[in-house]
């Protein structure tokens, strides 16, 4: 084809699956001239035209759902919490006293045994362990029912010795606690007392400690946000048998490596940012240069975060990330200071090889 009109025009009949006209039958005397711009023709024969139609209303489609809002941890912490006028349940050592309406021989002054029970007279044992004092009352006056009629009992508590807490971790005296009331978690902290290890500019509590009961229950508690914040939370109530963790203060750390002063582990408060850490190990050496971009890396999701420090320095941009244990925060050193490397490395060379010429050795 000499016309690149045509040529043009074949490519777009070629590309839509057409058939290319006649080369033979175009005239000599055309072929300077631009061709009309040549009709589709295929094998197959051509669908009528669509009739108009009226567009009926689209159908309602689906909308997105809306994502899911993630559950207040303070809610959570409440939830988690006993009711403050929750009813006392007898538990192993406690000191009952038992009186028996109009016979007061009867009277009983017990302690309810490792296994729950307390022996009486005529009965035997009886299981108390769980149950609240009017419960109490009710399963002494049916266990004495074959041999009295008519008995009220009323049970009563001398002493409170079933309201126990363990504690673990990074505290100087792990072990049981025992409340003469309700335990409560700051009272449990203090009693145990923090390792000096581990003890904080701030104070004699730690950042976090998780509350485990049963068997599938925990809550982490931030301890120190919630007493800075004021929150009542922070001394929220326990129940017995609860097992507190105090965990080490270099349990939650983060790695700072690379152009920084004295780079290393960098243990995390809860208000810990990524400028607050680099402060922590001196600031960024003159190696890092003006403005490196430091990288932030999980390695426990494999992800990664680049970030500018003129941007971090930079209040009005408010650019933080909270910060997780196990991270690693890494300062490159810069192209500048890496060619400067690369030149005291290579300059030495330079000199012995200039001598080596001078020499005649090469």
């Amino acid at each position: 084809m000499k016309n690149p009109a045509q040529f043009i025009c074949a490519m777009i009949v070629f590309a839509a699956g057409g058939v290319l006209p006649a080369q033979s039958q175009q005239p000599d005397s055309q072929a300077g001239l631009p061709l009309p711009l040549p009709s589709f023709v295929t094998d197959r024969p051509s669908a009528p035209l669509p009739s108009p139609t009226v567009a009926s209303p689209a159908a309602p489609t689906a909308e997105p759902p809306s994502p899911a809002l993630k559950e207040n941890p303070l809610n959570t912490l409440r939830a988690f919490e006993p009711a403050a006028d929750s009813e006392y349940h007898l538990g192993r050592g406690d000191a009952i006293t038992i009186d028996f309406s109009g016979r007061p021989e009867l009277q009983a002054k017990l302690v309810v045994g490792p296994d729950g029970r307390i022996t009486l007279p005529l009965v035997g044992d009886v299981l108390l362990d769980g149950l609240t004092r009017p419960e109490a009352g009710k399963a002494i006056e049916t266990a004495m029912s074959a041999y009295y009629s008519n008995m009220t009992v009323q049970v009563s508590v001398t002493q409170y010795t079933s309201n126990r807490v363990l504690v673990l971790g990074a505290v100087e005296h792990p072990g049981v606690l025992t409340f003469e009331g309700q335990p409560k978690l700051l009272e449990a902290l203090t009693r145990a007392g923090m390792m000096q290890k581990d003890t904080t500019r701030s104070g004699q509590l730690p950042e976090q400690c998780a509350i485990y009961r049963g068997n599938d229950k925990v809550a982490w508690v931030d301890v120190r946000s919630l007493i800075e914040t004021g929150n009542a939370l922070a001394n929220m109530r326990l129940q017995r048998d609860d097992i507190v963790y105090v965990p080490s203060a270099q349990e939650r750390f983060v790695s700072i490596l690379g152009e920084v002063q004295h780079p290393g582990a960098v243990s995390l408060m809860h208000n810990s940012t990524v400028a607050s850490v680099l402060a922590e190990v001196g600031g960024i050496t003159d190696h890092a240069g003006n403005n490196p971009r430091l990288t932030v890396v999980d390695p426990a999701s494999g992800t990664s975060q680049e970030i500018k420090y003129a941007d971090l320095m930079n209040p009005a941009k408010s650019l933080e990330i909270k910060l997780k244990p196990g991270q690693i925060i890494y300062v490159p050193r810069s192209g500048f200071f890496k060619a400067t490397y690369v030149l005291e490395r290579l300059t030495p060379m330079v000199n012995v090889m200039t001598m080596m010429a001078y020499a005649g050795i090469l």
